[in-house]
């Protein structure tokens, strides 16, 4: 299975947070993983507040992200962002009937241009990717469970 990995994904692999267990279930399902640039972002701008929330000390921030940008490069395929998913993202927030916020939208616009299933532990997120018809990989959401 192809599978896009949302940053609360790559948040859950390369630290220990309360979706850990189901990131490791996800691996061992053996999916082919895609990562944007967009993703990358969020991930270090997630573990930046993670440090200044004091949740992670600077060295396990700095650990997470040398141990992603190891499997990025070893096991995942990159995927660059592109103006097209810009505007399908607006489309997706233009229509009212989810509760996504501008980058959930950017990443689901994504994974959908590239055909993916998208793994993501934010709630609703996921209910936005079933709203939008964007298939969800197993073990993705909250609601999963």
């Amino acid at each position: 299975m192809n599978v896009y990995f949302d940053a609360s994904v790559l948040v859950a692999m390369f630290t220990h947070d309360r979706h850990s267990a189901r990131a490791d279930e996800l691996l061992g399902l053996g999916p082919t993983a895609f990562v944007s640039d967009f993703a990358a972002a969020e991930l270090a701008s997630a573990l930046g507040r993670l440090l200044r929330m004091t949740v992670l000390t600077a060295q396990e921030a700095r650990a997470a992200l040398t141990a992603f940008d190891v499997w990025r490069h070893q096991e995942s395929t990159a995927i660059a962002s592109t103006t097209h998913d810009i505007a399908a993202a607006e489309a997706y927030l233009r229509r009212f009937d989810t509760k996504l916020r501008t980058p959930d939208a950017i990443n689901l616009a994504i994974a959908e241009r590239c055909r993916l299933h998208v793994a993501v532990y934010d709630e609703d997120m996921a209910a936005a990717a079933r709203t939008l018809g964007i298939p969800l990989a197993p073990t993705s959401s909250p609601l999963s469970s």
